[in-house]
């Protein structure tokens, strides 16, 4: 379903319409329009009407969750233009803010703290001035059309969080398909890393996805390192995964093939390629 104009309520914004634009702006580059809607914008087909309306018919392109019972799963705009794109599970799954965000919206600061187990200040100490910006100024407008700043902005975001969520389902589909469970031999037993062959052409960062595929396999909790291609040359990248403390690559920097080793020990670079030297490289790493 295409869209000729994006309909959301005028005064204060929050993050919830605010990135259901966005997301919506990825696909319809249309003008945003700030006001109550009508029943003629309701049942046209042709707008798209976010966080306002009372109404939730995706079929008509009404996306407002503020007629749900007060007991209904935290459901706000944005969850309801992620299930209509059909990237809702994924999101939820590869977007760690958005239960909270969904919760923040619905709940209030309070209950979100309290379900986060945190304090109510700690949310606020988490404030970002560019998100108190971009909801300040988007509040400030009526209208936004196609080449305005900020509309070009909010489309950025909106192609960017589209694009990060469907590429990175291709991408653990990827390292399902490809990637290697390593279990490295030590005297107090041993430890598995995740082994990602080199591939042609490399991705834009090699090491995308890996702790997120590892996340996914419950079984696999005593993961301890990642072994990936160095995008910067023909070797491999060696890390923690959950930063592990276990390995400390300051123990192999001193290696001929070893060109680099982080000060922290959390990570180090390789001209090796062959399994085994890698594999030999991650033993002497172990404490």
């Amino acid at each position: 379903m295409k869209f000729s104009q994006i309909l959301t309520h005028p005064g204060g914004s929050h993050k919830d319409e605010f990135l259901a634009c966005c997301l919506l702006l990825a696909e319809n580059p249309v003008a945003i329009v700030r006001r109550e809607p009508t029943p003629d914008d309701l049942a046209d087909v042709s707008t798209a009407v976010v966080d306002v309306g009372h109404e939730h018919a995706p079929e008509r392109g009404n996306f407002d969750h503020h007629q749900f019972p007060k007991d209904h799963p935290p459901t706000c705009s944005l969850s309801l233009v992620l299930q209509h794109l059909g990237i809702y599970e994924d999101a939820r799954a590869f977007c760690d803010w958005l239960e909270p965000a969904e919760w923040f919206d619905t709940r209030g600061p309070v209950d979100t703290a309290r379900w986060l187990g945190v304090e109510r200040e700690t949310l606020f100490k988490l404030n970002s001035p560019i998100d108190t910006t971009l909801l300040r100024r988007f509040a400030q407008v009526a209208k936004l059309k196609p080449g305005e700043p900020l509309w070009e902005v909010m489309r950025w975001i909106g192609e960017d969080l589209l694009n990060y969520v469907k590429t990175l389902r291709t991408r653990l589909n990827y390292i399902g398909d490809v990637g290697e469970f390593w279990r490295i031999a030590t005297p107090d037993g041993g430890f598995t890393v995740l082994y990602m062959p080199r591939e042609e052409p490399l991705a834009d960062d090699s090491s995308a996805g890996l702790a997120r595929f590892i996340d996914s396999h419950p079984t696999m909790t005593e993961v301890a390192g990642l072994v990936y291609p160095d995008r910067r040359g023909k070797g491999f990248g060696l890390s923690r995964h959950n930063d592990n403390p276990r390995l400390d690559f300051t123990r192999i920097a001193e290696c001929e093939d070893v060109h680099f080793a982080h000060a922290r020990g959390f990570v180090a670079k390789t001209s090796a390629s062959d399994p085994e030297r890698l594999k030999e490289l991650l033993g002497q790493a172990w404490v």
